[in-house]
């Protein structure tokens, strides 16, 4: 097991000073890289201030009350009640809480292969059995359908809360739906008043070359979910609707979500930190070229498929038993990948957005080398 001991911009090191190329950016979080100075500047100027002062909503924060208009300059524009809160299981949480507490109703509708938290209620949204299994009874009221089937979505029906789908599946190995796809879900929930949330956790803030993935097909979420990439390495999440809805919070009870540490004030200065990173150093204009760069490099006889949206990528080979040890010979050669849970044949690549080509090239040449090394031609 790697003891990592430092770590600066994609890449890592380990005790002995040995450096490896971050590809996963620590599961989808480093999106503007390792202790981006702006991110590590924004952290130091605000534990110089002050650090938890009260229950989020409490008091006044400007960390979180500047951060919370920046993402909502990124959306369209009645999306403008953010609540921020630790991470992107809690997210989840507070989305299916307003979602129940907006539509009245108790059920909910999620995806086969789907990941949307570990938490008790984001796990029986989870759609993999293998997953759950060990611990139930869950929560009742939930069904699954497959992901990118219009034939299913008449399980949404007038009994429906939500919607919870993720806009680019992740643990299922970076798959995806067209637009006529989407269009559909839109037309479905709004036909039957049910709230479509889409979880952005993994693909949000930029990972597929636009600063959200519903960007890519002319949709609009009622509730939007984000986390992980939205820290710049620091813990936070939040959950994202109009005031309308969001509203219902408070009232009956009079406190309809809580989190103590929800939006931590430093956590806070992180994210505002890596958004205007991201919209600074214009970090999505390259990422189609980058995407198309690995797709150009990593050719292999071993290589099945390539899927991605932006630089959230898949490598599928046969099965499992090829890629473990493919992905132990990269670390070595230094190179860090993963596999994703409900698809172990396929291996994860999602490096922070600021990669360069040429250092895509040198990961390239590693992975290449990598099964070349445990399969010899």
């Amino acid at each position: 097991m790697l003891e990592i001991t430092s770590a600066e911009g994609i890449y890592m090191f380990d005790a002995e000073g040995k450096e490896y190329i971050d590809l996963i950016s620590g599961i989808g979080v480093s999106n503007v890289g390792h202790r981006h100075p702006k991110v590590v500047d924004a952290i130091k100027e605000q534990v110089d201030n002050h650090l938890h002062v009260m229950v989020y909503g409490e008091f006044v924060q400007s960390p979180q009350v500047k951060l919370a208009h920046a993402i909502s300059t990124t959306l369209p524009e009645k999306m403008d009640a953010v609540y921020l809160v630790n991470s992107g299981s809690e997210a989840i949480e507070g989305a299916m809480k307003l979602a129940k507490r907006y539509t009245g109703r108790s059920k909910i509708v999620a995806c086969h292969d789907a990941y949307h938290g570990s938490s008790h209620g984001a796990l029986s949204l989870t759609g993999s059995e293998s997953f759950k299994q060990n611990y139930r009874p869950l929560l009742p009221g939930i069904s699954h359908v497959e992901f990118g089937s219009t034939d299913q979505l008449n399980q949404i029906n007038e009994e429906t809360a939500a919607f919870v789908v993720e806009t680019v599946q992740g643990e299922a190995g970076v798959r995806y739906a067209d637009t006529n796809y989407w269009k559909a879900v839109e037309k479905k929930c709004k036909e039957t008043g049910t709230l479509l949330i889409l979880d952005e956790i993994q693909c949000g803030f930029g990972r597929t070359g636009r600063f959200w993935a519903f960007e890519h097909y002319d949709i609009q979420p009622d509730i939007l979910v984000s986390a992980k990439g939205m820290g710049g390495g620091m813990p936070i999440g939040c959950f994202i609707s109009k005031m309308e809805i969001m509203q219902v919070f408070t009232n009956n009870p009079v406190l309809g979500h809580i989190s103590t540490f929800g939006g931590h004030p430093v956590s806070s200065a992180a994210s505002l930190a890596t958004l205007q990173v991201i919209e600074n150093e214009q970090l999505l204009r390259d990422i189609d070229r980058k995407e198309q760069l690995f797709h150009k490099l990593l050719k292999h006889p071993k290589i099945k498929a390539i899927r991605s949206k932006g630089l959230m990528m898949a490598i599928e080979f046969e099965s499992y038993d090829v890629l473990k040890p493919l992905i132990d010979r990269a670390i070595e050669l230094g190179v860090v990948t993963d596999w994703f849970l409900f698809n172990d044949q396929s291996m994860r690549i999602a490096p922070p957005l600021i990669i360069t080509m040429d250092e895509i090239k040198k990961a390239c040449k590693i992975i290449l080398q990598a099964i070349d090394d445990v399969f010899p031609r």
